[in-house]
């Protein structure tokens, strides 16, 4: 049963296939997942476990957290999340938490915190068009009227107003594993994730796989051929 991952993220590059096709993907360091509790449903009300990863030294963490990583047999870990796993799932002891958790091919989701751009204008954070720059005009960058009259006489919600943009939870869903690199820890994903380099990701299946329909396939392989037969005469 495929679980999930904890992991950092590293950058981005690209891989070639066998016929030199091109796709970016990001590489994810994943090694070093240790299990530090089991959730039951007699003990904890539902099944999950929880995972740590990344060690750290044991002056960096509170006395409470440092009893928690001794009594799992671990060292001290700087990042913690929980996997919840179905009420009638029982798991093994052995859980392999290796990168080679997942394989090539697989649809996974990957969950992060994306950049933080501190405090924005509309133009930049709502992609506004801005006022007028010339003729004498006394704003630019601003987003004009926000009201609507004396009726209904206040703002509507969700107006897009300056504020902090970015720093946000951000889950992208449906990302194929491309490459699976035991020696170095590493899982190269397809696409981008959110987060700069260094950031620490979740790795889990994928919720919402998009289901292929065969029909939309043929149909659009028709088209394509009437395409090329017309550019040809």
């Amino acid at each position: 049963m495929k679980i999930g991952l904890l992991g950092k993220k590293v950058g981005m590059t690209r891989v070639y296939d066998d016929k030199g096709v091109i796709t970016p993907v990001t590489v994810i360091e994943a090694g070093g997942n240790t299990i530090l509790q089991k959730k039951t449903m007699e003990n904890d009300g539902y099944n999950g476990i929880q995972v740590g990863f990344d060690g750290q030294k044991e002056h960096r963490v509170t006395k409470q957290l440092l009893g928690h990583f001794k009594k799992a047999g671990s060292e001290p870990k700087r990042y913690i999340r929980e996997f919840r796993l179905p009420d009638d799932v029982k798991l093994d002891d052995a859980v392999d938490l290796s990168v080679n958790h997942f394989a090539v091919g697989d649809v996974v989701d990957v969950i992060g915190q994306s950049k933080g751009h501190g405090f924005q204008g509309v133009m930049k954070k709502h992609n506004m068009g801005g006022q007028p720059a010339s003729h004498g005009h006394m704003m630019h960058r601003r987003n004009g009227a926000i009201g609507n009259r004396s009726t209904p006489g206040r703002v509507w919600k969700n107006m897009g107003m300056p504020g902090h943009m970015g720093d946000e939870r951000i889950t992208v869903q449906n990302l194929r594993i491309v490459q699976v690199n035991a020696d170095d820890n590493c899982i190269l994903v397809s696409g981008a994730v959110p987060g700069k380099p260094g950031c620490y990701v979740v790795i889990r299946p994928a919720k919402k796989v998009k289901r292929i329909n065969p029909e939309a396939v043929k149909q659009a392989a028709k088209e394509a051929a009437k395409k090329a037969a017309k550019k040809s005469k």
